[in-house]
């Protein structure tokens, strides 16, 4: 088995002489225990083998820059492990069965990361999205992929609290501010508008839900575990200096059809939208999530292309190592 060991006097750039495999064997001559393997693609692995398999713990670096280390069962990416990617992303969590799988955090290419659970291979169940270039965040639930569920939209001095479809805000919801208001309100969604000549026939194209505000209120006060909640006397003593100042000051800009930010996950850029808050008095600096939401699509699509060179790099990696075996 001595022969078989890599002299820890080589030098780093020896590893590129390394015949197809050189480690450890069992009595029956496959791989097993330590060893380090050139595939026929140029892709290389260092790590533990069982019975002619990669198992255990391992590190695998793609040709194309990419480079996985964490454990293995037989070929397959299975259990903790980091893989990071061509483009500079990278994902630190769980695996199952060559996918991404339980729990963990992505961090896209643009600065954006999501944290929370997966299910095969896409955002699925809890997870939080941060968006690097504002500090957005949205809180809730994932669907294959799509903000779905209930949850949170939270910006710098704002945030909306409702459900969401498809990546979109539905149904009942409402924005809560930090001067100490809360606006109600409902998303409708509407329909494109036909031009002249159009035909009929032709299916209705959706476009973003609108908002659609019923109530301005006071702030509900937060109330600690443990602790009483005040009576309702003491709650407006409590809200009346800041919330009623505020809400009576903006009540009469509100108006029936006023539309809040468009929550879509689109593409469309932040410039030229007139959509912000009604409230917009409360930031200097207003959340566009038009822009967040595309952002998103970008770390997505990034997502999308790593996988894509994930599986050609691993594709059929079981028959090149078949391949390399025959050779020796």
């Amino acid at each position: 088995m001595a022969g078989t060991q890599v002299s820890s006097q080589m030098p780093p750039a020896c590893f590129t002489t390394l015949k197809e495999y050189d480690g450890e064997r069992n009595s029956e001559g496959e791989r097993h225990g330590r060893g380090k393997a050139r595939l026929p693609n140029g892709d290389t692995y260092d790590g533990e083998y069982e019975h002619g398999f990669r198992s255990g713990q391992g590190t695998y670096r793609f040709r194309n820059g990419a480079c996985y280390t964490g454990e293995y069962l037989q070929n397959k990416k299975h259990g903790q492990g980091i893989f990071f990617y061509p483009d500079g992303s990278k994902y630190e969590g769980d695996w199952v069965n060559d996918q991404r799988h339980g729990y963990g955090e992505y961090t896209y290419a643009n600065g954006d990361t999501y944290t929370g659970e997966w299910f095969n291979n896409n955002r699925h169940g809890q997870g939080t999205y941060v968006y690097k270039d504002t500090g957005s965040k949205y809180v809730g639930g994932w669907v294959n992929g799509n903000q779905e569920g209930e949850a949170e939209l939270i910006h710098l001095n704002h945030r909306f609290k409702g459900k969401f479809l498809n990546g979109n805000p539905i149904g009942r919801g409402k924005y809560i501010f930090d001067i100490g208001c809360e606006q109600h309100g409902e998303y409708i969604q509407s329909e494109q508008d036909k031009g002249e000549g159009e035909e009929e026939e032709e299916p209705s194209l959706l476009v973003a839900p609108k908002w659609k505000a019923s109530e301005i209120t006071k702030l509900t006060l937060w109330t600690p575990h443990g602790e009483n909640p005040p009576s309702p006397r003491e709650a407006s003593l409590v809200g009346a200096a800041t919330a009623a100042a505020a809400v009576e000051e903006r009540a009469a800009a509100v108006t029936e059809e006023e539309k809040m930010p468009s929550i879509a996950v689109t593409d469309e850029p932040a410039e030229g939208r007139d959509d912000e808050p009604s409230l917009h008095e409360v930031s200097s600096e207003v959340f566009s999530p038009a822009r967040d939401a595309g952002e998103e699509d970008e770390g997505s699509r990034g997502e999308e292309e790593n996988k894509d060179q994930e599986d050609q790099g691993t594709a059929s990696l079981e028959d090149k190592e078949d391949e390399s075996k025959e050779a020796e």
